[in-house]
């Protein structure tokens, strides 16, 4: 693998124009595929255009290749496999991840980069803007403002549209990923991991339309919410251990005190303990409450020191650059 810092510079010169790599994860997308790579080699002449293949039972590979993407297979069977494989495999400087559903805005991508040439930034979100034609899924719409809303209050509020399949990346950012899920909450973990890590970002709106003809999406509302709703909340217990156990904490202890007030209480006007278990469950309970948040405490000095490794190893790429307008 090539060294970071010699890329950086064979990009950083006053003429030089960035790499861009053209990322679309793929499943059973031949009527639509190849509008996608075509509209966006149109868009970015200068890309190379890669098309994921994620075990297609149609004709998405050929139809790929005919339309001049450069096509390579992922076997793992899952959105969030694809990403990392692609991350791991496509060196650029530039990277934009998209959808092959043609339903997102090739023209958008060279302004979308600029901007991130400009910041300079790590990642660029494009949030969904749709006309009036736009037949959208209610569950979907919901689903996305409540998910978005919920990193938002939890990690920083900085993208409104986190489930947006069009995004663009730096170097840094891509080569920082640890990229651990399997599915769709790909999107969620790409959003957690800019914010916690407080990389310079920004959203920007761009156009977004119906799906082709012939085609239907991979995405299940309930199943696929359900999964990313899970992701968020073990996003929390790894990244935020204090806040998550001392929740834990609290609810123990409330319930023991619940419990053995009227214990307490008895043995105050008696002298006795008539419901022995009761009182020993309450005991119990605090005791949960404590370790709860011993737990919190050592977990998140571990998450900190984590936190540094992965902003050492982010720092250690620089930013990227480039001259002039992209093409």
């Amino acid at each position: 693998m090539a060294d970071d810092s010699v890329v950086d510079h064979r990009v950083s010169g006053a003429a030089a124009q960035p790499r861009i790599a053209v990322l679309v994860p793929c499943y059973n997308e031949e009527a639509a595929i190849a509008r996608v790579v075509r509209s966006f080699r149109e868009a970015l002449p200068g890309a190379d255009v890669y098309v994921y293949d994620n075990n297609s039972t149609d004709r998405t590979c050929e139809v790929a290749a005919a339309a001049g993407a450069i096509v390579r297979t992922e076997s793992q069977q899952g959105k969030g496999y694809v990403v990392r494989r692609m991350f791991a495999d496509v060196e650029a400087d530039v990277y934009v991840l998209v959808d092959g559903d043609d339903t997102y805005h090739a023209a958008s991508a060279p302004g979308l980069i600029q901007r991130l040439i400009d910041g300079p930034l790590d990642m660029v979100n494009g949030a969904r803007i749709s006309g009036d034609k736009v037949r959208h899924r209610p569950g979907h719409q919901f689903g996305n403002r409540l998910l978005s809303g919920l990193v938002g209050w939890i990690f920083g509020d900085r993208f409104r549209d986190m489930l947006s399949g069009f995004k663009v990346f730096s170097r840094r950012y891509v080569k920082s990923f640890p990229a651990l899920s399997a599915g769709f909450e790909i999107e969620t973990e790409l959003t957690v991991h800019a914010l916690e890590l407080a990389m310079p970002v920004a959203e920007v709106d761009t156009p977004y339309s119906d799906r082709a003809e012939g085609t239907v999406s991979k995405l299940n509302t309930l199943r696929d919410g359900f999964r990313i709703l899970r992701t968020i909340a073990v996003f929390i217990k790894e990244e935020r251990p204090l806040q998550f156990f001392s929740a834990l904490a609290g609810v123990f202890a409330v319930t023991s005190v619940v419990l053995a007030w009227p214990v307490v209480a008895t043995y105050l006007e008696t002298g006795l303990v008539p419901r022995l278990p009761t009182f020993v469950l309450a005991t119990g309970l605090m005791l949960m409450a404590a370790l709860s948040f011993t737990a919190g405490l050592i977990l998140d000095t571990v998450t900190r020191g984590r936190r540094e490794s992965k902003r050492m190893r982010y720092l250690n790429i620089s930013a990227t650059t480039g001259a002039g307008p992209v093409h």
